[in-house]
């Protein structure tokens, strides 16, 4: 196939299921409209569950995916006009319901009624909050959700930042003190710091920059990128994930859909600083990472498998948003080296996709498949943490990047 019709394949198919099957369903499964926003879950055989409680990570993801749909969208021709219907849903219930008007922050959970039910002040939300609130300004130019944006990122410096050690503590309550129980999940470390939380502190802090060339905020971000070179990324080129509060390495897992999120994730953070030097520096890094992780994660299916330890690959389970990112690592990858592989590997891991992850009956896409492609039905379809995010982030990509 040439690259051509690599490009093409890529952008008709990720565009198509996008606005036929993964936006559809989020407008059509997932609005809650007797008690506002939308639901909280759905079940791996998608069945609802209106009692489930709302999460601040669910709702800012929808918030950032339909925003950044309609501003990309609109580009292309396509009639944004329901796509913001959905973004402002999402926008005025975060303020009404997880905006922390008394001590600043969002809160981490509302009941399915809305009413808060844990005040805790996780930082990755809040950068996750960030990110959505600026995809909503450069969306609608909407002023207060700038502002919003800028009083967390000051708030985020204000109560997370380490002067001492550099980087960000993961977690506080609702009065800005730090948490003895600091993880973002069950599975999660007990650790001051992690990859994760950085990761997405990056993100969001990238697209405030977009729309506020502020010097604390350069400077913040800069350093964001030097520690993820020289301190979080191991000699390995994977990303360490826990650490403690002076960046002893405290796991020895290797997350290969964080890995390669990363990789487009950093050379985005530099190319949007437009910092030459760093982004020469970054660019081959970018490369690396993209590399081994398709010479150590990526299965003979097509599909890039979960996780591995020092002795090798350690879970060979196919989670749905590794795959999304893979294509888009290997699309930023491409660009920067225009070598082939990168975009054949890329139609690989979408073959995968559609083989296995997409549902064709109920829509969206499964959590995740195990080696042999058997459908995990105990997993969300729908759910605090099973979001729009990463496979519409990955088709807007794609239909952006492959124009």
């Amino acid at each position: 196939m040439t690259v051509g019709a690599m490009r093409a394949l890529l952008r008709k198919e990720m565009g198509h299921d996008l606005l036929n099957n993964v936006l559809p369903y989020w407008m059509e499964k997932m609005v809650d409209h007797d008690r506002g926003g939308f639901y909280g879950r759905r079940d791996g055989y998608d069945a609802l569950d209106p009692q489930a409680e709302k999460g601040i990570i669910l709702n800012a993801r929808i918030l950032w995916t339909f925003s950044h749909a309609a501003r990309v969208l609109a580009e292309t021709g396509v009639n944004a006009a329901p796509y913001i219907v959905i973004a402002d849903r999402a926008y005025h219930y975060i303020i009404d319901h997880f905006a922390d008007t008394e001590k600043g922050g969002v809160y981490w959970m509302v009941d399915a009624s809305g009413g808060v039910s844990n005040t805790k002040k996780q930082i990755y939300a809040q950068a996750f909050a960030i990110y959505a609130f600026t995809e909503y300004f450069l969306a609608t130019r909407h002023s207060e959700s700038l502002q919003q944006a800028i009083r967390l990122f000051q708030l985020i410096e204000q109560h997370s930042f380490d002067r001492k050690f550099n980087g960000y503590f993961e977690a506080f309550d609702r009065d800005w003190n730090l948490l003895t129980d600091l993880r973002l999940s069950e599975k999660d470390a007990n650790e001051k710091k992690s990859m994760n939380t950085h990761l997405h502190v990056l993100e969001a802090y990238t697209n405030l920059y977009r729309c506020w060339k502020d010097q604390t905020l350069k400077q913040q971000l800069q350093n964001l990128i030097v520690l993820f070179k020289d301190t979080i990324l191991d000699s390995r080129f994977h990303f360490q994930l826990f650490f403690s509060e002076e960046w002893e390495v405290r796991s020895h897992e290797i997350s290969f859909g964080h890995d390669i999120e990363g990789s487009w994730l950093l050379y985005e953070a530099a190319a949007v600083l437009a910092d030459e030097s760093l982004l020469k520096q970054i660019a081959p890094i970018t490369v690396r990472m993209v590399d081994v992780a398709v010479d150590e994660g990526l299965d003979r299916d097509g599909g890039l498998m979960n996780e591995a330890n020092l002795t090798g690959v350690s879970d060979t389970d196919k989670h749905w948003w590794p795959q999304a990112e893979a294509i888009v690592g290997l699309v930023n990858a491409w660009q920067l080296t225009h070598h082939q592989r990168y975009l054949q590997e890329a139609v690989k891991v979408w073959s995968f996709i559609k083989d296995h992850l997409i549902d064709e009956v109920q829509g969206e896409w499964h959590w995740r498949v195990n080696r042999d492609g058997n459908v995990y039905r105990n997993e969300d379809k729908a759910g605090f943490w099973k979001c729009p995010y990463h496979n519409g982030r990955a088709a807007l990509e794609i239909m952006t990047r492959l124009r």
